[in-house]
């Protein structure tokens, strides 16, 4: 399938049902598929941070993470079939592999939040095999030998629960080493997992408003990046869109 290009990151249009059907066959086919997720305020952090971009970029799937890029993909004529929030998809993989018996290694977290996350996944998916498990308090000399650890458990599902750009370049670097199926980076998830943060009201996950929500909880602390993210992310795609007007003249 062809990648849809806009704000300068090629996704893949791929709905939550495809992305799960591609991720299985990776896992079948021990194909070490690595997954990149963008919303807004990363596609703006990816165009400063060449690190981030190059990270992110070299990922085999590139999911629209964000409800606003999926309107600006609609605008720019160059549409994505729905969101798929990297916690979904998280979701979405242990479920499925729950019911075909994959294994599961979760990198990430504070050792008391990383606790709490297996319990949940033991509970709530009994059928996923937990290969491991490892924080994500560890150096930069250190991280090889992390990585070298993983890569001995061979998990069919690698969960990277790390902020970015941390887990992007942990990712695009010891991919090789790791060797699962599917490397999947789900940032603060596990929080959720862990009971820690509260996701938003499914109506408000379903008019992509998650954002509006995390506002309300930390209004001083998230007011200012969120204005700045996506006044930035409009202007890029407001820019995107006058170009391509001007092309077609």
């Amino acid at each position: 399938m062809t990648r849809r290009e806009l704000v300068g990151v090629a996704f893949d249009p791929l709905t939550m049902e495809q992305a799960v059907a591609r991720c299985v066959t990776a896992v079948e086919g021990r194909e070490n598929l690595t997954i990149g997720v963008v919303n807004a305020a990363k596609a703006v952090r990816m165009a400063e941070d060449t690190v981030l971009r190059d990270s992110v970029t070299s990922c085999d799937m590139v999911v629209a993470d964000g409800q606003a890029v999926v309107w600006a993909s609609k605008l720019l004529g160059r549409p994505l079939p729905e969101r798929v929030a990297g916690i979904d998809l998280f979701t979405s993989l242990m479920a499925e592999g729950a019911r075909r018996g994959h294994s599961a290694y979760f990198l990430g977290a504070r050792p008391e939040v990383l606790e709490k996350v297996v319990a949940q996944v033991r509970e709530t998916y009994p059928g996923l095999r937990i290969a491991g498990a490892r924080d994500g308090y560890f150096t930069d000399e250190e991280a090889p030998g992390v990585a070298a650890a993983i890569g001995a458990a061979r998990p069919d599902l690698l969960f990277l629960g790390m902020t970015s750009p941390k887990k992007e370049i942990f990712l695009a670097t010891y991919a090789d080493d790791v060797k699962a199926g599917v490397i999947h980076g789900v940032g603060g998830s596990f929080d959720v997992l862990a009971g820690k943060v509260r996701r938003a009201p499914v109506p408000m996950q379903r008019l992509g408003l998650e954002w509006l929500y995390r506002f309300l909880q930390e209004p001083v602390r998230l007011g200012p990046r969120y204005l700045s993210t996506n006044t930035r992310f409009a202007w890029m795609v407001a820019k995107e869109y006058a170009d391509d007007r001007k092309k077609r003249r």
